[in-house]
């Protein structure tokens, strides 16, 4: 009996992980991720090192999820990764709501035409104010 709970359990775990998987690859091909993201940084002769540091980074921390590893870094190097990872879904999100054309409907639904950057400085001020204040004081 505990063999095919087991086998339960790798057979769901496994169809979940495919599941996600897929979403996020349809995802990333279906709104045009990556080229919207070369778009906006302007690295288009970087487009394959872009998808395969996307593909590779995912691999890697699907793996290391799988194990119970602990590294006790100094601060400077957790401070590093923080900031990469941090850019990392910055761009993401940025290259999202390119894709989606999201500014520009908020700024027209809120009438805030002329003032789009303000708008746009004011979300990213808040996201950068709110993550600093979680990082730093744990809340």
């Amino acid at each position: 009996m505990m063999i095919l709970e087991l086998l339960f359990v790798v057979v769901v775990g496994l169809g979940w992980g495919i599941a996600v998987g897929s979403g996020f690859v349809a995802f990333i091909t279906v709104l045009d991720i990556i080229p919207r993201l070369t778009q906006l940084t302007n690295a288009h002769q970087h487009i394959r090192k872009l998808e395969w540091a996307l593909v590779s980074g995912a691999l890697f921390f699907t793996l290391i999820d799988f194990f119970p590893i602990q590294a006790a870094l100094p601060i400077y190097v957790t401070s590093l990764y923080g900031l990469f990872a941090g850019i990392f879904v910055g761009t993401l999100a940025a290259g999202l709501t390119e894709a989606l054309n999201v500014f520009p409907i908020i700024a027209k639904r809120l009438h805030m035409d002329s003032s789009l950057l303000y708008l746009l400085m004011a979300m990213v001020l808040g996201k950068i104010t709110g993550s600093l204040l979680q990082w730093m004081l744990h809340l």
